[in-house]
């Protein structure tokens, strides 16, 4: 029988995959190595137990210990579930940058998490790994991580990744591309397979905000380069020990927009449902197409699990809040057709008098406006189905007689795609308020006329 006998025992062995639609004009082979199969859902489980393992070899992690990490919640996730199986307490400090998903798993898997602020030196003492270290000095019988400078980091990769990505390309691996944050994942991973093969390239995908390539490409820490980014997971403002830039051929950067979008695109066009990060490495892949050529076998590390990001990048809201969702809206609609007053009726008109305005102004759906609240609406569909029941002589029936619902109120900003949703056989309509409180109608005819005029 093939029985785990825990959970620790199912970390690695992930698989390696084709991207088909993304990279079809590629002139080689684009493979994504999917370590979100982990039990944690991250990269991140193999070096959490690796260094666990590593520290309790050494004596500094006894029975009963606390273990301590500054972490953007992936390598928590890893070290909460050895501390599950092993019996250590966890604390985690973490960034207020960081999802809210990756809190709410810590906490879900008993550890306790301390958020502190993003925008501040790493020597700050209100820092996340400011803070790590003062619990640490602070709490009997506890071992902090740190997994930027535990070369244990990187020594999990060059036992584990490294290897099992030659053996599972048969060594004709290419080129391995891998965002870059503590330095474990690229420096391991790198350091295996150089020695498999000198001639493979590695390429380092950083984020714009990073200080990490300019020190690559120079030797000099410049805190200049440092500014904020939300990208997560990856990206640094100092240079882990972690690294060895030896092994590494190239640092490209990729901004926050562009890797959150390619991380959408892998959800919907290669059903890969990635963090931030596989959608930076894939961008930067991109931009850097021209320097591949046919018969390149490419593999691209894609950290975690979309499900760390459900609230931001794969929130339309959040994307569109930060620009980096270019999403038609109502307010985009209500622009492109012009500022046309909306039509209402007061509920003491008639039915002659709403079928006149109709008339006039060429619409089916007049909202009832009663002491400047929207309080229902009469519709041509709804006052032919009366007819249909009640007979045609409904000319002189007052609205308040034949009101129907009130038509959905939604943002200004609401996408195309949800107005669309809301509008159906029932419901002719969708209302919203600009920035003056004035309300715009959007119909059918709107949102057809919009993705007509969009093709």
């Amino acid at each position: 029988m093939d029985i785990k006998n825990n959970i620790l025992e199912t970390i690695g062995n992930t698989p390696l995959i084709r991207l088909n639609k993304i990279t079809k004009d590629f002139p080689c082979t684009v493979l994504a190595k999917v370590d979100y199969f982990n039990p944690g859902n991250s990269i991140k489980d193999r070096m959490a137990i690796k260094m666990v393992d590593v520290a309790e070899k050494e004596g500094k992690l006894k029975p009963g210990g606390t273990i301590i990490e500054c972490t953007s919640g992936n390598t928590g996730m890893g070290l909460a579930l050895a501390a599950i199986v092993k019996g250590y307490k966890c604390i985690f400090t973490t960034t207020d940058k960081q999802s809210k998903e990756k809190m709410d798993i810590l906490k879900a898997v008993g550890a306790e998490v301390i958020v502190c602020p993003t925008n501040v030196e790493p020597e700050d003492p209100r820092s996340y790994y400011s803070v790590a270290r003062r619990l640490a000095a602070e709490i009997p019988n506890s071992f902090l991580c740190n997994q930027y400078d535990n070369l244990a980091n990187r020594l999990a990769h060059y036992e584990s990744t490294g290897p099992e990505i030659w053996r599972q390309t048969d060594g004709k691996i290419t080129h391995l591309v891998c965002t870059a944050g503590t330095g474990g994942t690229v420096t391991g991973t790198a350091m295996f397979l150089k020695e498999k093969n000198p001639d493979i390239q590695i390429w380092a995908i950083d984020v714009e905000g990073s200080l990490l390539t300019k020190y690559f490409n120079t030797g000099e820490i410049d805190m200049n380069e440092v500014h904020p980014y939300v990208s997560e997971g990856f990206g640094e403002d100092f240079v882990p020990a972690n690294y060895d830039m030896k092994v590494i051929d190239r640092f490209e950067q990729v901004s926050d927009k562009n890797g959150a979008v390619m991380a959408r695109r892998l959800a919907r066009e290669e059903g890969l449902f990635c963090g931030y990060s596989a959608g930076s490495c894939l961008q930067g892949l991109i931009q850097l197409k021209s320097r591949l050529k046919k018969g390149d076998l490419v593999v691209c590390i894609f950290h975690d699990h979309g499900s760390r990001y459900v609230a931001k990048i794969y929130n339309d809201q959040w994307m569109m809040e930060r620009g980096f969702l270019d999403v038609k809206t109502f307010r985009d609609m209500v622009n492109a057709r012009g500022e046309n007053k909306l039509v209402t009726i007061g509920p003491d008109h008639t039915v002659g008098d709403a079928v006149d305005l109709m008339k006039q102004f060429h619409i089916e759906n007049i909202p009832v406006l009663s002491e400047g609240e929207i309080t229902g609406a009469v519709s041509e569909g709804g006052l032919f189905n009366m007819m249909l029941t009640e007979g045609t002589d409904i000319r002189n029936k007052k609205i308040s007689e034949v009101i129907e619902a009130p038509y959905p109120v939604v943002s200004f900003d609401t996408p195309v795609e949800r107005i669309s949703s809301l509008i159906n056989k029932e419901n002719g309509a969708v209302l919203a308020k600009d920035d003056s409180g004035l309300f715009h109608i959007l119909t059918k005819y709107d949102v057809i006329q919009s993705f007509t005029l969009e093709k």
